[in-house]
């Protein structure tokens, strides 16, 4: 009790001071502060110094910062104080209690005070943070039983008319740091963002003199081959490849030529020695590089691939980072600017040497424009795994043998089927694909036959585009044909439809334009530091402001990191350590497979109680053994169970004890690879009992003569997509909308029926849709006005404009 008293008796004697000063520094802040404020001011105003002063450091340190994207800054949220006994007394006895209702108007008034805005901004807070903090202060002051005696006091005193509203800044500003942890510490995030110089992160690489050596030409014109000549006659060497299936191939010609080689990629080790003793050779995907090892010669592959929004970091880190005397880099010679730009900041130059095509490779003034013109040797190009599977059954209904490779088949199978097409005794003599067989498998094609020129794609935000296929993707699938050493000295290429044809001329005929940036990717210990700071901040939310703080300079771009997000999102809820969270996120699958994100959010819950990942668990998980696939969707299935043993064995290697059983996983992923095969063999078999399946007695309602029209081959195209695989339904409506009508598109290529066009709103197709829930109304509405403005515009090339406006009327009268 005597303790209380002194405490009070104490506040009572500073009363005076405390009152007075809070004016003293209102009368400053309403009068510009041109004095030295008092002590209880100062707080703000060192702040806004600092912030000052460091805005200025940064400006002379290679430009001033961008302001940061204030949207991510997720507030900590503060529970309003409960007040204990002898805080309440305090504040009440000094003065007296609290009329809310006078204290929330002297709130709003603070808040409307355009000089506590314009010292707000001067301390972080732009209008999105000061009205966010704004609203959890005043919750916090009406809500709580009570408040802090020096906030009690000043609050006091202005609703007494003693003291101004501005006196609540530093206590507002106090607030704003708690829940906004980023404004106390945003000149270090900025530092540890500061992504504009990565040559400085490799000091091994720095502190040795590299020659480095640029191998520029395009397919088939023997650069890497040279690259990999130098590698093998090196006492020590690594190569760094885009695919597993390059790795293993230059891992095979290594130990073939005597030259014991070492396989590294993210799901595999295979040692040359038997006892395991690392070989001086290793031939690993290019994520897998080690920058702390010293060689004599490094092969870096496929070097244009170093502005590729996801994957592009990979590639940077090499260039900079290898640590070997030789540098062999091959790749496109739009590269080579960029490549030499970039060694300019090493010190290091770069001597280019360039090849030419070994092979003649022509464009035909002729399309195949149908699949009865195919001949031995011939590979036909599509852009979607369905457009894959029309394709060959047209062709398999013609007594015609065809191989099948796309991107989501395993290595294993790829091989087989490249070998099938490859031998010349056997009989399948087609090959069809998706661009997967750009690089990474060596095939014995005559002519490529592109299907399509628009491909899906993402751009550098992440964004879904349909577009033109661009001279460098064309090039590089074109250059397939007439491949040095096979059966075939001369390639040609042309398409499958005619009006394709003189855009694909034009394409191949651009000059490729020269790669600009190079990708960067946040480093698992920059995220440590950033959560060290925001310790309250979800992984996906540190990763966003980091990308939002970030600087680069115009050589380097951050790559795209939505995937990363996505995982993080998903696996939030879940507790890990941040490292391991990280190294989850990083796990290298497709997001659009349910199966596969299911598995890996599994994976990390039964990490996170601390139980081993057993081989008998994931067998019950994925229901193995498998049978032979009786229909795409079961294939499909197939693919995506081998996805996740893919999954397994890349967490295996960073979670050895967590994931102990590799090598019984790993046999039976060889049985699932033989199981898929068997059902690719099959795939037109497949096809037709999914579409029976799907609409008994319909399989044969659309004629298989080729080729269609535009539009009836759409409208094909979704049935069969309708029936071949439930993960990709969502995809449907709009391809069959959009795909064929992409930009950059010739007229005459909607050149269709207008009845054609109509039965995407009108038909049985889009009647049974929406009955199974694949198109909705919405989609269907917008689909039609779509029809509708290119018809108005003439792109059909049939109808009047005032058909056309009576059409629209007509249209809209059906919609009501």
């Amino acid at each position: 009790m005597i303790y209380k008293n002194l405490i009070v008796l104490n506040h009572r004697c500073a009363w005076p001071l405390l009152r007075r000063l809070p004016a003293r520094a209102g009368l400053a802040l309403r009068h510009g502060g041109g004095a030295a404020a008092p002590s209880r001011a100062r707080p703000a105003t060192a702040a806004s110094s600092s912030a000052s002063s460091s805005s200025s450091a940064s400006s002379g340190n290679g430009g001033a910062s961008r302001a940061p994207d204030t949207s991510l800054f997720v507030p900590v949220p503060l529970k309003p104080g409960l007040g204990g006994a002898a805080e309440e007394d305090v504040g009440a006895e000094l003065t007296r209690p609290l009329d809310k209702g006078e204290v929330l108007k002297n709130l709003n008034k603070f808040y409307k005070r355009k000089e506590i805005q314009r010292l707000g901004a001067e301390n972080g807070l732009d209008a999105r943070l000061f009205h966010q903090a704004f609203i959890s202060f005043r919750k916090y002051i009406m809500e709580s039983s009570s408040v802090s005696a020096d906030l009690h006091i000043i609050l006091n005193d202005i609703c007494c008319g003693a003291g101004h509203v501005d006196d609540l800044f530093p206590f507002f500003l106090r607030h704003a740091k708690q829940i906004f942890p980023m404004l106390d510490c945003m000149d270090d995030l900025r530092k540890i963002s500061d992504l504009r110089l990565p040559p400085n992160w490799y000091p091994d690489a720095r502190a040795i003199q590299r020659k480095i050596i640029f191998h520029a030409g395009p397919t088939n014109s023997g650069k890497t081959y040279h690259a990999i000549q130098r590698f093998l006659s090196a006492k020590s060497g690594i190569y760094c490849g885009p695919l597993k299936l390059l790795a293993h191939e230059i891992f095979q010609k290594s130990n073939d030529a005597n030259v014991p080689c070492d396989l590294v990629t993210g799901e595999e080790r295979v040692f040359a020695n038997e006892d395991g003793r690392q070989a001086p050779h290793v031939a690993c995907t290019i994520e897998m590089c080690s920058t702390n090892t010293p060689y004599e010669v490094a092969v870096i592959d496929e070097i244009q691939m170093i502005r590729d929004p996801a994957r592009g970091w990979a590639w940077t880190r090499a260039l900079l980072g290898l640590c070997a005397e030789e540098i062999h880099v091959c790749g496109e010679p739009a590269a080579i600017d960029l490549v030499t730009e970039l060694m300019y900041t090493t010190g290091e130059e770069v001597e280019v040497r360039n090849y030419e095509r070994l092979t003649p490779l022509t464009v035909l003034d002729y399309a195949l424009e149908s699949l009865d013109n195919l001949r031995p040797g011939d590979c036909i190009v599509c852009f979607s795994k369905n457009d894959i599977y029309s394709v060959s059954r047209q062709i398999e209904a013609r007594g015609l043998e065809c191989a099948v490779i796309y991107g989501s088949l395993p290595p294993g199978t790829k091989l087989e089927q490249a070998k099938k097409f490859n031998d010349p005794d056997d009989p399948c003599k087609i090959l069809v694909a998706t661009d997967a067989i750009g690089m990474g498998l060596n095939l014995c094609i005559r002519r490529i036959i592109f299907n399509s020129i628009v491909k899906p794609t993402v751009n550098e935000k992440g964004e879904k585009e349909i577009d033109s296929i661009t001279t460098s993707q064309a090039l590089q699938i074109a250059g397939r044909a007439g491949r040095f050493g096979s059966s075939f000295k001369q390639g040609e290429v042309t398409t499958m439809h005619r009006d394709d044809l003189a855009q694909l001329k034009e394409i191949l005929s651009d000059a490729v334009p020269p790669v600009k940036a190079a990708g960067l990717h946040p480093t698992p210990e920059q995220i440590e530091m950033f959560a060290y700071h925001l310790p309250d901040a979800t992984l996906s939310n540190l990763i966003d402001i980091f990308v939002s703080l970030s600087q680069v300079d115009g050589m380097y771009f951050v790559c795209n990191i939505d995937d990363f997000k996505f995982l993080a999102d998903m696996i939030q809820h879940i507790p890990l350590n941040l490292r391991s969270r990280y190294v989850f996120c990083t796990a290298p699958l497709n997001r659009k497979e349910p199966f596969v994100c299911t598995t890996l959010l599994k994976f990390a819950r039964q990490f996170s109680r601390n139980e081993p990942l057993t081989f008998d668990w994931l067998c019950r998980h994925t229901k193995w053994p498998l049978a032979v696939p009786k229909n795409i969707k079961e294939l499909v299935h197939l693919e995506a169970v081998h996805d996740v043993f893919d999954l397994y064995l890349w967490l295996s290697y960073r979670f050895m004890d967590m994931f102990p059983d590799a090598v019984l996983v790993r046999d039976i992923q060889k049985k699932l690879d033989d199981i898929i095969q068997i059902g690719v063999c099959n795939i037109t078999k497949l096809i037709r009992a999914s579409q029976s399946a799907a609409a008994p007695g319909t399989a044969e309602a659309v004629s298989e003569d080729f080729p269609l029209s535009r539009t009836q081959k759409d409208a094909r195209v979704v049935s069969e997509r309708h029936g071949a695989a439930s993960t990709e339904a969502l995809s449907v409506a709009v391809e069959a909308a959009g795909l064929r009508r992409a930009k950059n598109s010739r007229p005459s290529r909607l050149g269709s029926r207008q009845e054609d066009v109509k039965s995407y709103g009108r038909g049985s197709l889009a009647n049974r849709l929406l009955r199974e829930g694949l198109l909705t109304q919405e989609m269907l509405r917008q689909l039609e006005s779509e029809w509708q403005d290119q018809h108005r515009n003439g792109r059909y090339g049939f109808g009047s404009k005032r058909d056309d406006q009576h059409s629209s009327k007509e249209t809209r009268k059906k919609r009501k």
